[in-house]
This record gives structure tokens, sequence and C-alpha cells, in this order.
């Protein structure tokens, strides 16, 4: 089945060159167009797709090659964009910067091929000239299989300084689509491990995300964007489907294969899709019932939009509650899923809910299905920082100045409500914060690179770990989860 969906990828040659300002912009002007613009990350990021999301009024949607393997690319990009006019993908760190030691894989460049997409190249050109045409004839020449379709170059000063580079780039042979001068306004503040989700500063996040539309809209050649997005290739794959993966997918028991946020508003053309932190219409019932509480909110932001449909696909009613907020979890909640956030931003409102730390750690004692990453496994230590928290786990958590960082191997040490022993996973470790100990007596993973050992917590029908893990990649965890649920 061949796909035809207009997309291209916004990419640079590092960090920090203006690639969420673009992409984000370029998603905002395109959907005040009214296009059905459908926003996709590079990679595990779950706070870039916050911004996407408020700017496209659909869910934003990670690709990642790593955890999901490459062959799940298409796929994945066919479901997210079911029904829009086009797609916009922000890429990761540089064009080509991948999983280390890994060559292109995870990488924005392979991503741009697996889509076979055309590839917009951003370059922060404050410090440079003539330099600048010899930097994209570098990217655009170094693989011959990634289209370099054109450039938008930022941070440009003045009239003078662009008409010395666009004079460069001209032997290129690279059009400039677009000029976008510094503007602070659409400058979005950071700490430590990223930008500041949209949940947590929802007037502010939507003024910079109209900012950055407006921005490109006056700097960028949308008609020219928009034709470039249309010269991509079809591609021959039929999209992801939750229910479908779940009807032909067994219990996780096999190896993985060996090959290589909230939405405060939406924009004008553009409606805040259902998501796990805000429902919107009828939430989906199911037969028996069977409720999964997802926790949600500010301090709870991290979680793949997948893995809702496949609870769903898989029977369970998804009710999201907010821990800052909620002193119960939802009625009838038999399972419990706690995804990544910043509880240590929280951790007095979290711990002052004393009623709700309650309610968790009596259904995690009951013996009822918990999965909890990062986020979630702080949430269940005994204290956080020095604040109490639910006390399900016997471990202490605390910030530390060290970043933990990067994609992990692993595989499953002891049964669990999501996998059997011997279930090999793909995941992704981002956060500043320590638990001591860092496993418990039946540990949750034992992590094979780059580093070695077990980690993370398995007791009763609990399940925590630091690592983040995509479903879609095995999705009879979810299936599992659920059963579990059904007969807890």
């Amino acid at each position: 089945m061949s796909s035809s969906v207009p997309r291209l990828v916004v990419a640079a040659p590092s960090s920090g060159s203006g690639k969420t300002t673009v992409a984000t912009g370029l998603m905002a002007a395109l959907t005040a167009r009214g296009l059905a613009v459908s926003p996709h990350k590079v990679g595990p990021d779950y706070i870039d797709p916050g911004y996407h999301a408020l700017a496209t009024g659909r869910a934003g949607r990670n690709l990642d090659a790593y955890l999901c393997g490459p062959e799940l690319i298409g796929p994945l990009f066919r479901h997210g964009a079911r029904g829009c006019d086009l797609a916009v993908v922000e890429g990761v760190m540089g064009l080509y910067d991948g999983a280390a030691g890994e060559g292109e894989l995870a990488s924005t460049a392979q991503v741009a091929k697996l889509l076979r997409a055309p590839v917009v190249l951003v370059v922060d050109a404050s410090s440079q000239s003539r330099s600048v045409a010899a930097l994209v004839h570098g990217f655009a020449s170094w693989d011959p299989e990634v289209r370099v379709g054109g450039v938008i170059l930022n941070k440009v000063a003045s009239d003078r300084h662009e008409a010395l580079v666009r004079e460069a780039l001209d032997s290129a042979g690279v059009p400039v689509l677009g000029v976008l001068r510094r503007v602070a306004q659409v400058d979005t503040p950071s700490r430590h491990l990223g930008l500041v989700p949209v949940a947590e500063r929802q007037a502010a996040a939507v003024e910079a995300v109209a900012a950055m539309a407006a921005q490109v809209s006056d700097g960028c050649d949308l008609e020219a964007l928009i034709g470039l997005a249309r010269s991509a290739g079809a591609l021959s794959c039929a999209a992801w489907d939750a229910a479908e993966v779940l009807g032909g997918s067994p219990p996780p028991s096999l190896p993985f294969p060996s090959s290589r946020g909230s939405v405060p508003s939406a924009p004008p053309g553009g409606s805040a899709p259902w998501t796990p932190d805000r429902p919107e219409g009828p939430r989906p019932q199911t037969p028996d019932g069977l409720v999964v509480a997802v926790a949600g909110g500010p301090a709870f932001t991290f979680s793949y939009t997948e893995h809702t449909e496949l609870l769903t696909a898989a029977g369970a009613e998804v009710v999201p509650f907010d821990p800052l907020r909620d002193e119960h979890l939802p009625d009838g909640t038999k399972g419990l899923v706690i995804g990544g956030g910043f509880p240590e931003v929280y951790a007095a409102e979290l711990s002052a809910n004393e009623p709700l730390r309650k309610a968790v750690a009596e259904l995690a004692l009951s013996g009822a299905p918990v999965a909890a990453e990062c986020a979630g496994l702080l949430y269940l230590c005994r204290e956080l920082d020095g604040q109490p928290m639910c006390g399900v786990l016997d471990a202490g958590a605390r910030m530390s100045e060290r970043l933990t960082l990067g994609y992990r191997d692993a595989v499953a040490v002891s049964d669990s409500v999501l996998a059997p022993a011997g279930t090999r996973m793909r995941g992704h470790e981002f956060h500043r914060t320590v638990v001591e100990p860092g496993a418990g007596t039946a540990p949750a993973w034992g992590v094979r690179a780059p580093r070695r050992g077990v980690e993370g917590f398995v007791q009763q029908g609990v399940h925590a770990s630091y690592l983040h893990t995509h479903w879609a990649s095995v999705p009879g965890v979810a299936r599992r989860f659920v059963e579990r649920c059904r007969t807890s």
C-alpha cells in the first residue's frame, strides 16, 4: 500500500540550531492556513511533541528507529498521518547523529531515508557568512540517499549578512527557503532536562508557539516548503494499527528483532485530540468497564500516544488523572500506569496529596498491575528529596548533578505484569536523579549495553524502572498488562 501524504523533515547540522522553532512554527503556520498537519519527532524526546501538539491540535508522535526498529518507522508514520494534508518531522541532534556506536541507526538521516522525505536544513548563521555554503555543501553531499531540498537560515543579523550568505549559497545548489532573524519572544525556557513542557506553562507556551508561527510565516516561503513536501516519494507499507498488531501478537516472550503531552489549546484550524492528560469528548467505553488509570498533569507529561492506543485496543478504558490535583484514583481502577515527567519539580505538592499517595499504595498492595517509568519510579519510592512519596518501594530518590542519558539494550530479569523473564526490549534513560538501592530483590531489567547491571523493581503487580520503552516494539506488553488487570 502506498502513501502520498506530503512530508518533509526539519533537520540541522547540530543541536541548538533552531530546529524546534522552525518545525513548530511551520506546523502552526500551515495549520493556521487550514491544513491538517501531522506532527512527528525523531528520537525518544517527549517534550518537543507537546509543543507540536499545541501547534497542530493533533497528538505529537515519535519516530524512533532504535526503540521500535527501522521496520516500524513507515507504519507508525502512516498511522499518525492518517487523514492529514501534510506532515512535518522534526529531527534530533545533528542530521547524521544517531545512537552511539551504531552508525546511522536512529539518526534523522536514517528516518528521512526510511520515509523517502526531503530534508530542510536549518543553519545557525549567526557567526559565519560564506562558510555556510561549505557547511551546506558537506551535509548535502555526505549521503547521496539523503535529499537536502532547501535551507532555512536562522539568527541572521542584518540585510547585509543575509545578502552575503545568499550569495555564497548560490554556488552550493541548495535553495534558500527562509531567513529568520533573532527574535527573543520565540525562546522557550529550559532546565535540567531540556525545554519546560507545555503542561507547565500553558499560557506562555501558547504565546511562544504563536510567535514561532509568525516568524516562520514572515521569513519562510511556505508555498515552496509545501511544494517540497509534495515531492516526497511514495511509502509502500501499511499503517500501524493497535488492534491489528494485538490481534496477531502473542504475549511477549521472544527477543526483540535484531534488525536495526497535555494540549492546553489548539490554533485556528486545529482541534485538541484526546490524550491521557486531557480527554476530549466521551471516553471510549469497554464492555466490562476495565479501567486503567494513567497519570498526567504537569508532573507526569512523558508518555507515548501509542501506549494509550494499545491499552484501549487490549480492552481497557484508559482514564487520566492528575496526581497533583486528584485525591482519588478514577472509579473502578484495576491497573495504573505512571509514566515519566518531573516529579522532582513538584515533590512538595505530590507529597502534600496524602490521600492519593495512600490510594496508590493500597492499589499496589492489593496486587493490581502498576507500570511505572522514571518519574513513576520516583513517585513509588519512600521519599523524593526528603518529601514522603507513596512508599510502595523500599527505596529513596534524590536529585543528582549527574545526567544519565542514552539508549539501553535490556532484558527482563523477572516475570512481571509487562513481560516474562527473558523478554528483550530497547529503552532510553533520561534523568538527573538517583534511586537507592537501584534494584530490588527481583530486578526489572538486566541492562546489556552500553553498561552492564540490573535495575528496577518487580514486586507483586508492580513493575518500576528508570527505562522508558515504546510498547509498539513489543505490543504484547499492553495485552499482558490488561489481562493481568482483568484477573488480579
